[in-house]
């Protein structure tokens, strides 16, 4: 069997300029700018379910007369790009730029065009994906509105799974729905300072009353009933908000102008958590939220607030109550140099790979526990086959409930520092004479004696003095990063 459809879509393009043979007149457009366009009705009729169902009373009817219909909501220039493509199977994409052939995909849709649709989706995701993402707004409005547009609503779904961040960069950020900003402004993983995340959200409050001053440097102009106005916009979205991980400053400067916003005992709260860091924090206070960087660290044991409490540490900034709800301070690299499980529980193992090696911590998981120990080391690790003794004022000493709890975290500072690191060649990671120990008499075996009891340091980073075994544990060396 042969097929011929080329000249078909010609002799059948050639129709459509007929003015001869029409049965139908549609009227596209409104008033100044319509346009009528002549056609043939059996053409339309099969090639359109839409117009199928519009023209089947009139098909039924008809007595040989002129049918007339309207589609008021259509552009001219778009229905004339669709009608070619119903009589002649043709599309072009190259004249147009692209929102009119986003015009055209909607065009096709309400004409339910499936084949045309199913093309246009294809087109876009593949070719005009980060237009797609600059226009996000549109795109998610468009396609949740129908039940055709299946593809651009899962490269909707993909794209606030993969980048929530870019969304809130996207031109017409303000028109975004209500639904789907909650869903982002609720993630964990959003990529984003949170005082950029507050700015874009009044931004975007302001934007839903017109009748609101769209400058958000200037609540001080601001009445009572436009705070409450904007605090109604906002209802179900100030609650997402990570207000305790802003900075002093941030807070002074960006939240303090738009107290009027938040619940009063929230306020105070706030206020508290700056003037009075010593207090202590309720336990229903949203952590800062979770920050993707690998380069940072590549751990089995701890996740990047641990890191981050560590790295308040070192530098000796916010050891505070709240710390733990600031947001994540993560200034260094930590490079792996040692992980037990896969490298060996051995001194000999623990040297080798670490000797020599400056500024480095140690994080141990203490087995059938989710304990996590260890120890910051500013200085080189040695090994002696004596026992001797590194000195240092700035090392410390730490413990964590488990890896998900660093509320309470307790830091044990050196207070004897002729005594801060034990150098013996029968030792992994250890600090004082017995405030962190890991030890096998043979250098060649996994440690067997591991314990922690107050003596060089402030205090006792475990709650008993028995000997615990080893689960795994790490040793990194920390480099500043490149920011």
């Amino acid at each position: 069997m042969s097929i011929f459809l080329s000249k078909l879509s010609q002799n059948y393009l050639e129709l459509l300029i007929d003015d001869e043979y029409y049965d139908i007149t549609i009227e596209i457009g409104e008033d100044p700018d319509v346009k009528f366009f002549r056609a043939h009705m059996n053409i339309l009729y099969y090639r359109s379910p839409y117009l199928r169902q519009i023209l089947t009373p009139s098909k039924k009817n008809n007595d040989n007369g002129l049918t007339h219909v309207k589609l008021p909501n259509t552009s001219p220039e778009i229905f004339q790009i669709i009608l070619k493509y119903i009589y002649g199977g043709i599309l072009s994409l190259d004249n147009q730029d692209t929102f009119e052939n986003f015009e055209v995909l909607i065009t096709a849709e309400k004409l339910l065009l499936q084949e045309l649709v199913d093309y246009l989706q294809k087109h876009f995701i593949e070719n005009e994906s980060e237009w797609m993402e600059q226009h996000f707004e549109l795109i998610y409005r468009t396609s949740f509105q129908s039940n055709h547009l299946l593809e651009l609503q899962q490269f909707c779904l993909d794209f606030m799974e993969k980048s929530p961040e870019k969304i809130f960069k996207s031109f017409d950020f303000t028109s975004l729905p209500e639904k789907p900003l909650v869903q982002l402004i609720k993630r964990d993983d959003l990529q984003m300072k949170e005082i950029e995340i507050w700015e874009h959200l009044l931004n975007w409050g302001l934007a839903q009353n017109q009748t609101l001053d769209p400058d958000p440097n200037t609540p001080n102009k601001w009445s009572d009933d436009d705070f409450q106005t904007l605090k109604n916009i906002l209802q179900n979205c100030l609650p997402f908000i990570r207000f305790f991980s802003l900075s002093s400053k941030e807070f002074l400067q960006k939240v303090r102008p738009y107290k009027k916003l938040l619940e009063k005992q929230l306020y105070e709260d706030l206020l508290n958590s700056h003037l009075n860091p010593d207090g202590k924090p309720s336990d229903n206070i949203l952590l800062p939220r979770t920050v993707k960087n690998d380069e940072i660290i590549d751990s089995e044991i701890v996740n990047l607030n641990i890191v981050s409490t560590i790295s308040r540490w070192i530098d000796k900034i916010d050891n505070n109550n709240f710390a733990h709800l600031r947001e994540l301070y993560l200034p260094y690299k930590f490079q792996l140099l040692l992980r037990g499980s896969s490298d060996g529980f051995s001194p000999k193992t623990f040297h080798t790979l670490c000797d020599g090696k400056s500024i480095t911590v140690a994080f141990i998981k203490v087995k059938e526990t989710e304990e996590i120990l260890g120890g910051y080391n500013p200085i080189k690790w040695v090994s002696s086959s004596d026992l001797t003794y590194g000195k240092t004022k700035d090392s410390f000493i730490f413990s964590f409930k488990n890896k998900n709890n660093f509320k309470d975290p307790i830091i044990s500072n050196v207070k004897n520092i002729d005594y801060a690191l034990n150098y013996h060649a029968n030792y992994g990671p250890c600090f004082g004479s017995s405030d962190l120990i890991t030890y096998n008499s043979n250098e060649d075996r996994d440690y067997d004696t591991n314990y922690c009891n107050e003596c060089h340091y402030e205090k006792k980073i475990r709650d008993t003095e028995t000997r615990f075994s080893i689960e795994d544990y790490e040793v990194y060396q920390i480099i500043k990063r490149q920011v």
